[in-house]
């Protein structure tokens, strides 16, 4: 069956330098164009990884139709509506000598998706919904994944979240955050999102408590690996992958991917959380939020994208 993800789509500008950023004058950076979008990212990894991967979204006029190739080329179904009104969503990630990244962000359309793009038939052979926790955090998203949640609960798919973003999380609520995705039943936070939204101050007990609303939570521990709490205990963990870091944007979606595709092709707790670390490894060793590596024409055409070659 397949995997519906809802959430944004960005056009990401990531500039890489080795010195921190100077204030009031330059500070010399490589900088490349990528596509990007949590929900994208993670619709992008989890068709790589062989799943049946559909993404809903909204992208803006100017560059729309890029988007969708680039989706299309990663083997993703795009259910991608174009605003005639405003840009598509836009990130300039700042990316230091660690692979840290610091992001400025302006949602454009991915701010505006809302209940005239979603439609019933969406789910028709979908086993499992995923949404971005960017979704909920402007009003017409909120109303969206109410749609798509309550529709997806009545067809009984499976639903799981990830809250994407610790600093809206906090402005949207954690307990509204909690309330309005109580339908899923799996939630997948990195850690500071886990320790927001419990208030808790260990990953340990924060996925136990989040496993108590959910039923499952996956927290996310960057090198140090994953997590799985089940029905208010810890069943699962795994360890990170050894990996040189070049950019950390998408790791996480990549993880989510991961351990969903595994899990819904029916691989076991340990199994999943090791093939989501190994997916969020991939992941920042490379430029950028997405798996494949292509040049491509018009947009960012000089820009070469890493791929697997398997």
């Amino acid at each position: 069956m397949g995997l519906l993800v809802i959430g944004d789509v960005v056009t990401d500008v990531v500039a890489l330098h080795e010195t921190p950023v100077a204030t009031g004058t330059d500070t010399a950076a490589d900088i490349v164009l990528r596509p990007g979008g949590s929900g994208a990212n993670t619709a992008s990894w989890a068709a790589h990884l062989g799943a049946d991967a559909r993404f809903l979204t909204r992208a803006g006029y100017d560059t729309g139709a890029w988007h969708r190739a680039e989706l299309l080329l990663d083997g993703v179904r795009p259910h991608m509506r174009m605003d005639p009104d405003h840009p598509t969503a836009v990130v300039i990630a700042m990316v230091d000598a660690r692979g840290e990244r610091s992001m400025l962000t302006n949602r454009g359309a991915g701010g505006r998706i809302g209940t005239e793009d979603w439609s019933d038939d969406l789910l028709d052979g979908v086993g499992h919904l995923h949404l971005s926790g960017y979704t909920l955090f402007a009003e017409p998203g909120l109303h969206l994944a109410r749609k798509a949640l309550a529709e997806a609960a009545r067809r009984g798919v499976t639903i799981s979240v990830d809250p994407a973003s610790v600093g809206f999380l906090h402005e949207f609520g954690p307990g509204r955050f909690l309330r309005e995705t109580a339908s899923a039943k799996l939630i997948i936070p990195n850690l500071d999102e886990a320790l927001l939204l419990t208030g808790e101050d260990d990953a340990g007990r924060a996925a136990e408590s989040l496993s108590m609303t959910y039923g499952a939570a996956a927290v996310k521990r960057g090198p140090d690996g994953a997590l799985l709490a089940r029905d208010g205990r810890v069943v699962a963990t795994a360890l990170g992958t050894p990996v040189e870091v070049v950019d950390s944007t998408g790791a996480g979606d990549a993880f989510a991917a991961g351990f969903l595709t595994a899990l819904l092709g029916g691989a076991g707790d340990e199994e999943a959380l090791t093939a989501g670390c190994r997916a969020g490894a991939d992941a920042v060793g490379l430029v950028g939020g997405r798996p494949r590596v292509r040049r491509t024409p018009g947009l960012g055409s000089n820009q070469l994208y890493p791929i697997d070659t398997d």
